[in-house]
């Protein structure tokens, strides 16, 4: 199996590049072989490397941002994803690719399904939802899933930015109004390698999926969560409300998804949202 993998240096990529061989020949896409404001760069860079796979882990992420470079955000996020779809469904490949919560518009007061109806609030969750409509509409053989509130020992999360802010400052206020389900990006790789596994074996389900931790909390009992794992020094961590935190990007309230359906088709969950990020810190650890 050929596999090409669009976005390598991001937290989820460099997680599918470690542990477990991912295929037979991995292919990691660069920035300078393609370039993924460009759709023409994307499916230039698929029709020369004619893969089995695409996993396209590349993303615009940065959020606020987004809300004045909406431009590059769809190109990322919306017309790159749906030329590799297209490209792959010329080929008869197939495309996982990433996708987030914030697609809906957290009005909800119960896990999120995927038939429930979108409504994102910002241009980044519009981007994405775009993409996957862009994948859909392509005709060929995909799975979409979606997950929530990313983080790991690499790249720009939350995670690492409160370990960062613990050294610097004695009190964190930090947002207690927003439900979401942290998922480590190497439950990620670790989940998206087992369906890849089974599409080897023959069992491929093209669909929509959600696919976060286990449970949920908010930012608030997330930033606590990782103190009490982190030790010495902790802050005092204040709750405070979305109001008393403006931003650029809204968010939703209530970014909780519900995994009944990839349970039922993948025969899996991903482990509790507390599990994750003992293993993440256990990582961490280890190579302090």
């Amino acid at each position: 199996m050929r596999l090409l993998l669009f976005g390598g240096n991001g937290q989820v990529g460099r997680a599918l590049q470690s542990g477990e061989t991912l295929a037979d020949e991995l292919i990691v896409a660069t920035r300078r072989e393609c370039d993924l404001t460009d759709a023409e760069s994307v499916r230039r860079l698929v029709r020369r490397v004619r893969p089995n796979v695409i996993v396209n882990a590349a993303a615009y992420t940065a959020v606020d941002k987004a809300e004045s470079d909406r431009d590059s955000c769809f190109a990322v996020n919306a017309a790159a994803p749906a030329a590799m779809a297209s490209e792959a469904a010329a080929l008869g490949a197939r495309l996982v690719h990433y996708s987030t919560d914030y697609v809906f518009d957290g009005m909800k007061t119960t896990p999120y399904a995927e038939e429930d109806a979108t409504g994102p609030r910002n241009v980044y969750g519009a981007s994405k939802l775009e993409g996957e409509q862009g994948i859909a509409e392509a005709g060929g053989e995909f799975v979409v899933l979606r997950t929530s509130w990313v983080y790991g020992n690499h790249g720009t999360n939350f995670l690492k930015t409160m370990l960062r802010l613990r050294s610097e400052r004695p009190e964190l206020r930090i947002v207690a109004d927003q439900r979401g389900a942290p998922t480590s990006a190497d439950a990620i790789a670790e989940a998206t390698r087992e369906i890849l596994k089974q599409a080897r074996k023959g069992d491929w389900r093209s669909g929509m999926y959600h696919m976060t931790a286990g449970g949920a909390t908010t930012w608030y009992g997330f930033a606590k969560a990782i103190f009490e794992r982190a030790g010495e020094p902790a802050p005092s961590v204040i709750a405070i409300n979305t109001a008393e935190y403006p931003t650029p990007a809204a968010r939703p309230m209530n970014s909780v998804l519900s995994n009944e359906k990839f349970a039922a088709y993948f025969g899996f969950r991903l482990p509790e949202w507390e599990q994750q990020l003992d293993a993440v810190m256990a990582v961490r650890a280890a190579v302090s």
